[in-house]
């Protein structure tokens, strides 16, 4: 297995100012996975969903290479479910509902096929369910990332910082990586952050880029200026699932191929906002991807001299 993803599977319901959906298909597990399935085709996913969630959907999982084994289907449940609507500046927005539903009783089952992962993907989830993931995995990954977010730092604190100290890769936004170290510069805040444990850590700042931090170093990518945004749903899920891909699909986790990985799910999470939820990401073509990373090559790449 090249690489396993563990996360949610869900239902959505959006309203951005451009329009609003009914239910649609979301979940950080869901978002990362097909991301990554544009880079490598060998993906597992562990997840549970309800009776209600739609064969079509987990065929579409499948056609995208992605396998479904570890997806638990509950009978007589409903699927976890968010609802949410989106400022005018696309970058703050209101939970209207969250029903939990299957996700409240979850305990990961990681199937016999998967547990021989090379990238492990902890999509966002409470830190106990990550650490659960994680202990059924006999030999340690190459690379295991974790995204994460502001809610687990507000009630799960110790336990997230315990399920930081057991991985390579954090990524969180940058009003995260203020709140989880106390520090406003993100410079400060990301050195206290790789204390904890951690090999690298990605601060995502949406439309303005992403930051990627090691000890020694620190790398900025843009983002690429968009001329339709609909939808921000999912985008770090599609840039963490991007960046892992590549990794995944070039088997070389150095800080400078870090560097490449961020671009290729800088890529991915600029797909994903150009259309409500996943409709964007389902179907890219090869020559659409290139296409993309060659923009954003273009966007920053400049000759300079300094005599």
């Amino acid at each position: 297995m090249s690489l396993l993803t563990v996360g949610t599977v869900a239902f959505d319901a959006i309203e951005t100012p451009f329009g609003k959906t009914d239910k649609i298909i979301g979940g950080a597990a869901t978002y990362a996975s097909l991301a990554a399935s544009y880079f490598t085709k060998n993906l597992g996913l562990v997840s549970v969903v309800g009776d209600d969630f739609p064969d079509e959907s987990i065929k579409m999982l499948n056609n995208h290479g992605i396998d479904t084994e570890g997806l638990e289907i509950r009978q007589g449940e409903k699927s976890f479910f968010w609802s949410g609507r989106y400022h005018n500046d696309m970058n703050t927005r209101d939970t209207l509902a969250t029903e939990l539903n299957v996700l409240e009783t979850f305990n990961p089952v990681v199937p016999e096929k998967f547990k021989a992962c090379d990238f492990l993907m902890l999509g966002n989830l409470s830190p106990e369910i990550q650490m659960a993931a994680m202990g059924q995995i006999p030999e340690r990954p190459k690379l295991v990332v974790l995204d994460t977010m502001n809610f687990w730092m507000d009630i799960a604190l110790e336990d997230l910082k315990k399920a930081i100290a057991k991985v390579d890769v954090l990524t969180i936004n940058d009003m995260e990586a203020r709140q989880l170290s106390g520090e406003y510069s993100l410079v400060k805040a990301a050195q206290k952050i790789l204390d904890m444990g951690l090999k690298y850590l990605i601060i995502k700042k949406g439309e303005h880029g992403a930051l990627l931090f090691d000890n020694k170093s620190v790398f900025f990518a843009p983002a690429l200026p968009l001329e339709d945004v609909f939808d921000p749903t999912g985008a770090g899920d599609s840039f963490a699932g991007g960046f892992i891909g590549y990794l995944a699909k070039t088997q070389d986790i150095s800080f400078d191929n870090m560097k490449r990985a961020i671009i290729f799910g800088s890529a991915m999470a600029s797909f994903c906002v150009e259309k409500f939820g996943m409709e964007r990401l389902i179907g890219l073509s090869q020559d659409e991807v290139d296409e993309r990373v060659q923009d954003f090559i273009d966007l920053v790449q400049f000759d300079i001299s300094l005599v």
